[in-house]
């Protein structure tokens, strides 16, 4: 009988729950509604301790990586904790696993959509050809003597034609951040072609 390639994972399934809790924690604090009455809290923290093993395993077997597995668990239990009152009372296992189904569902369109978009890509980006700048040869060697931030600065201004304002929202800094930023790198760039290696 052929082996599951995560078997292993499957029969330790608990080995998974610190990193599903330091991964998705927070996303089930947001999920939260501001006020939850304790029976509400108490029955989640029942349903979490008899299932969340379960379900592990349920994606485990249906997952190619065990990040993808716990990313199915965690999104399940954010949707039970949005619709804890939605739960029914004798089948709250079974509620769980129609709704890990739909989350695998959903999972595995958007990855067949990323594969088929990236397909698309390759066979665009086949047929192109990118011009790059002629250079001097001194010009080349002092840039590529630069820390790879300021080619990069350097090169979003001058190749792609940024304003210092849109190179703050590239960088997620102020405006002022990035004229700031800007300015020593040119002033480094400068500084590199003067360097008497390429003055003599």
């Amino acid at each position: 009988m052929k082996r599951h390639p995560f078997a292993g994972h499957v029969e330790d399934a608990g080995q998974f729950r610190p990193a599903l809790a330091q991964a998705k924690g927070s996303q089930l604090a947001r999920a939260a509604p501001t006020s939850r009455d304790g029976d509400a809290a108490v029955r989640f923290e029942a349903l979490y301790r008899t299932c969340y093993e379960d379900l592990l395993r349920y994606a485990l077997r249906r997952s190619h990586r065990p990040e993808e597995a716990a990313d199915v668990v965690a999104d399940t239990f954010v949707v039970a904790w949005r619709r804890i009152d939605d739960i029914p009372a004798d089948q709250g296992r079974a509620w769980l696993f129609g709704v890990a189904r739909n989350v695998l569902a959903n999972q595995h369109r958007a990855a067949r959509r990323g594969m088929e978009l990236a397909g698309r890509l390759r066979n665009e980006l086949a047929h192109v050809t990118v011009s790059q700048p002629d250079v001097p040869a001194e010009i080349s060697t002092a840039f590529r003597g630069l820390a790879e931030a300021d080619q990069e600065l350097l090169r979003l201004v001058a190749w792609e034609g940024l304003t210092a304002d849109e190179l703050a929202v590239a960088l997620d800094c102020s405006p002022n951040a990035a004229r700031i930023r800007l300015h020593r790198a040119r002033r480094r760039f400068a500084e590199a072609l003067r360097a008497p290696s390429l003055t003599t």
